[in-house]
């Protein structure tokens, strides 16, 4: 059998889980899933390609079938695909932070209150989702269409009819949430003793939801694409949704479940966040130990039932399947790491090890070998590996250059010219060799290049992450 029909015949899926049909096959449930399906966490951050976007699609497709969720419906704040549906806010003047927190809170309303709506028949309707309705028909936010983007249209448009959103309140009746309709979200009532209208509406749909015996988890991810090149707008609008999210504690049948990158939730609270350790205390960031990485690669290969066929492997044998892919190691010596060492010191940067970068690694490994294996065909023989020490590096090679480009520059802003001023040299630095690259003000510029992973310091010196080498065309070395 030839070694490329072997790898022609394994697919390991997409390290992006918006484009991986095959996540549901092989996700793997680590302890921070555990903790989110057991409701002990709200905010959930992680580095980039640590999987928060693959853990929102696995408990959007499954919560049904999860025990711990039977009474739960878990719906989308946010669109997976295309333009994130909060970049609308770009657009608009800068608003103060509060009412960044009045238009969360009429999103997360109208938001759950159309998908309730939709979700009950007219006769099952209480007095209580009765007045929402009419409320979001006075406000124009009422639609058929209760998806994200519809809803947050909408809003948009309400605001941009309004020069601020301003402080909607409604008088209080003596019965129930017999609350005047009319007053509208972003108007200010007559009645400046009254409590906000967007207060009296989260009260009244989770009466309707304990009614009910359900409640609704409102997801929100990709909130780090949404203000790119906005950061004016950027930390009041989402300062704005964590301070909607301590305001919604109360309601425990609505919650939010805010997925964040962990370097954006670090310029959310810089310079203080008062009652941060409320949030800290609901929050879990996403870690992914080496057990882990192993049992995610593991897990692909496993569930490719025609390559283990035709490779006469079992499908939990994981030791069986990692030797026959790969050599015992990358290259020649005694000193040199076994491969899988070799993988895992070179997928991290020096913050973390993503497990996307494991998965871009070994598919560009195996499209390098198929590359090689259509030029010169090899049979396959037993104890030989299909993906050849060369592959391996040519994929590395690979991986660098896309994480500098579509990561690394892509994100650092004015820092990118920065980090170019790294090519070609070497890959330890001291302070003095990075002060002659950095220029002024240098030890600001290496706290914040170690921030982001580039620099990882190793007693008195700094060193740049394998992960970063090639794509850079730096070297090994010291460059002092």
């Amino acid at each position: 059998m030839l070694v490329r029909d072997l790898l022609a015949a394994l697919d390991l899926g997409s390290s992006v889980a918006e484009h991986d049909d095959l996540l549901e096959r092989y996700f793997v449930e680590t302890e921070t899933f555990n903790i989110v399906i057991n409701d002990r966490a709200d905010i959930i951050a992680g580095d980039k390609g640590t999987g928060k976007s693959a853990l929102y699609r696995i408990l959007s497709q499954r919560y049904s079938d999860i025990p711990e969720l039977a009474n739960v419906e878990v719906v989308s704040a946010f669109n997976i695909k295309g333009t994130p549906v909060f970049q609308t806010l770009e657009a608009g003047d800068l608003l103060e932070e509060s009412d960044y927190v009045r238009l969360w809170k009429t999103y997360f309303v109208a938001l759950a209150g159309n998908w309730l709506l939709e979700l009950l028949d007219e006769y099952e309707y209480s007095p209580q989702l009765r007045w929402i309705e009419e409320v979001l028909k006075k406000n124009g936010l009422r639609t058929p269409d209760d998806t994200p983007k519809g809803v947050f249209a909408r809003i948009v448009q309400a605001i941009r009819r309004s020069i601020n959103i301003k402080t909607a309140t409604a008088s209080v009746k003596t019965v129930g949430f017999e609350v005047d309709a009319s007053v509208d979200f972003f108007e200010k009532s007559s009645n400046v003793e009254g409590v906000p209208l967007v207060e009296h509406a989260l009260s009244a749909l989770t009466k309707v939801l304990d009614e009910q015996e359900i409640s609704i988890w409102l997801a929100v991810d990709r909130l780090d694409e949404a203000f790119q090149g906005r950061p004016a707008v950027e930390t009041p609008a989402l300062r704005g949704l964590l301070r909607a999210y301590l305001d919604m504690q109360e309601y425990q049948a609505l919650k939010l479940k805010i997925f964040v990158r962990r370097d954006l939730f670090g310029r959310i609270i810089q310079g203080g966040f008062v009652n941060l350790t409320h949030i800290n205390a609901r929050k879990v960031e996403i870690i992914w130990d080496d057990a882990d990485l192993s049992n995610l690669l593991s897990k692909r290969v496993s569930e490719n039932t025609n390559f283990l066929k035709m490779l006469d492997a079992r499908p939990d044998d994981a030791e069986t399947h990692f030797d026959a892919l790969f050599p015992e190691k990358v290259d020649r010596g005694d000193r040199k790491p076994l491969t899988w060492n070799w993988i895992l010191s070179r997928i991290g940067d020096s913050n973390v090890k993503p497990p996307r970068n494991l998965i871009d690694l070994v598919n560009k490994a195996r499209e390098s070998q198929l590359r090689a294996e259509n030029r010169t065909p090899r049979l396959h023989e037993e104890g030989e590996a299909l993906i050849t020490s060369e592959a391996l590096k040519l994929g590395l090679d690979a991986l660098s250059q896309e994480r500098v480009q579509d990561t690394l520059l892509a994100e650092a802003g004015e820092y990118s010219e920065i980090i170019l001023g790294f090519r070609g040299g070497k890959a330890e630095q001291n302070l003095s060799s990075l002060s002659a690259i950095l220029g002024e003000h240098s030890q600001l510029k290496i706290d914040y290049l170690a921030s982001i992973g580039f620099l990882e310091k190793t007693g008195a010196t700094y060193k740049i992450p394998m992960l970063y080498r090639g794509g850079l065309q730096i070297s090994q070395g010291k460059a002092f």
